[in-house]
């Protein structure tokens, strides 16, 4: 499978100041600009901004940022699911998960993630795509947002609804743990029938193990 990225950018004003929200960005380009220093959600700031300029460099692999003036404040990622994951078990090319999504305090409120994933599906190329994205209410700063979990997820949701994306059941494990865990797909419109039946075995495995 040919894995097209076409950039697109916009610009979000904010009461905070203004930003560029663009992508897919090159590794060179990542490389380029400054990793803001808040970001600190999955793992220190320097080894977050190595492990995008990886993904960037991957056939499949997306970056799309949000940046004030050289500073990255937030970005998502597209690549394909881990290899631990039932999501990769069906070997299948057209199916990419919504991997990472953070934003700097500083801008959180501002509708940047919601912009995020706008900009991410400017790209005609994710009409071929199966997107997915696993929601765990252990990854979610409660803490810093000061919500529960629930308020949380209804954030998440409005957010991922904004990238088109929408709550499909699975027989997970993981996310069957907790009732808040979700799983958030988005199906492009030239994506195959055959591809969307394998899909589903994907989510409802335990379904067909007997």
């Amino acid at each position: 499978m040919e894995h097209k990225k076409i950039y697109n950018a916009m610009e979000l004003k904010t009461t905070k100041g203004n930003l560029i929200i663009e992508g897919p960005i090159p590794s060179e380009q990542l490389s380029s600009f400054e990793f803001h220093q808040d970001l600190v959600a999955f793992r220190p700031p320097a080894q977050q901004h190595k492990a995008l300029i990886e993904i960037a460099d991957l056939p499949e692999g997306r970056i799309i940022i949000a940046r004030e003036f050289n500073t990255i404040v937030g970005y998502v990622t597209f690549l394909y699911p881990d290899p631990l994951e039932r999501w990769s078990q069906g070997k299948m090319e057209n199916l990419i998960e919504l991997g990472a999504i953070e934003v700097i305090p500083k801008f959180r409120g501002c509708s940047v993630g919601k912009s995020l994933l706008k900009v991410s599906m400017m790209d005609d190329a994710m009409e071929d795509y199966i997107i997915i994205t696993t929601e765990y209410y252990w990854h979610w700063d409660l803490k810093g947002t000061g919500l529960n979990v629930w308020e949380y997820r209804k954030v998440m949701e409005k957010m991922m609804g904004a990238g088109g994306l929408k709550w499909f059941a699975t027989d997970d494990p993981e996310i069957s743990s907790h009732p808040a865990n979700c799983l958030m797909v988005k199906i492009g419109n030239r994506v195959d029938n055959e591809s969307i039946q394998k899909f589903d075995q994907l989510r409802f495995m335990n379904l067909f193990m007997y």
